[in-house]
């Protein structure tokens, strides 16, 4: 069975019933009265089965076409239905959503921008997990997971919502007492602050460098390694939302500006079968409008 056609002369079809005539069904629907006929004879022809009586003077319902007429009237009902609830859900999304993101991303970017999206859209649940574990999101019934730099090859939809910019730095202390580095081979004198890598990546006449680094402090937390950093302890490599006003004040100064570090991608991912999901789009589309991260300082 073909199911491309199964609709063809069903609209017709209940429009001449309601309407009781061919015109008036052709009016309504804005097509000509060929098109009606033609549609509605198709209809007959593939059931087999005569559903109007037709003359010269009028249009009457068959009683197969009657018993048909009532189960099509539910069917278009149905689907006017859904369609409502559709637009309902773009305009005011219902129901839960279970989004994870990186811990640290998660609270300092990601949670304020889901708390001001639940807030216009009051009727939705949301529960997120805040983790550095990457979350199987078909076993944990993860519907969105904000995912930082290369992805690994899963089977998901992946989205990409925004880049954001690492920056190299340090305290004026710092280098007032320790030197300004004007090229990455002098890093290796410095005390640099390190996160879960020992090494940072930087962009080079348009390649990208990987330079090994080391330093009297490891931490896996950004806020960490920021304090250091203002309390003059030593260079660290992080990203714009932890550095980005404090390079603007001053309090930390960028330095290396003929390397800046490489962009990373701040990916959206989620599971094939929720990528119809209106609630899943509306709020990555809410997460890529608003998030202002890159190379802006």
């Amino acid at each position: 069975m073909s199911y491309l056609p199964i609709w063809d002369g069903i609209v017709e079809f209940v429009a001449v019933v309601e309407s009781g005539s061919f015109t008036s069904a052709a009016r309504r629907l804005s097509v000509s009265v060929a098109q009606v006929s033609r549609q509605i004879s198709a209809l007959e022809g593939r059931l087999a089965c005569q559903l109007l009586y037709r003359t010269t003077r009028k249009i009457s319902i068959t009683e197969a076409g009657n018993l048909y007429y009532q189960d099509c009237r539910h069917l278009i009902d149905t689907l006017e239905q859904a369609e409502n609830s559709l637009a309902d859900l773009q305009t005011s999304p219902k129901g839960k959503l279970k989004v994870t993101a990186p811990l640290a991303f998660g609270e300092e970017t990601i949670m304020p921008l889901i708390n001001s999206f639940l807030k216009q859209h009051p009727l939705l649940q949301i529960e997120v997990v805040l983790s550095n574990r990457k979350l199987n999101l078909i076993d944990e019934g993860v519907d969105i997971a904000v995912r930082l730099g290369p992805l690994d090859n899963l089977d998901m939809r992946a989205r990409q919502l925004a880049q954001r910019q690492s920056f190299t730095c340090a305290s004026p202390d710092y280098l007032k007492q320790h030197g300004t580095p004007y090229s990455l081979n002098e890093l290796k004198h410095h005390n640099c602050l390190l996160g879960t890598l020992e090494h940072w990546r930087f962009q080079e006449n348009g390649r990208e460098q990987i330079i090994q680094v080391s330093g009297n402090l490891r931490c896996n937390s950004g806020r960490s390694l920021l304090d250091a950093a203002l309390k003059g302890i030593g260079i660290v490599q992080l990203p714009d939302m932890y550095v980005g006003e404090l390079l603007k004040s001053g309090e930390l100064i960028s330095i290396l500006p003929n390397f800046k570090s490489s962009q990373e991608g701040i990916w959206g991912l989620y599971p094939v079968g929720r990528s119809s999901s209106i609630k899943v789009q509306l709020l990555l589309d809410y997460i890529a409008d608003k998030l202002d991260v890159g190379s802006k300082y």
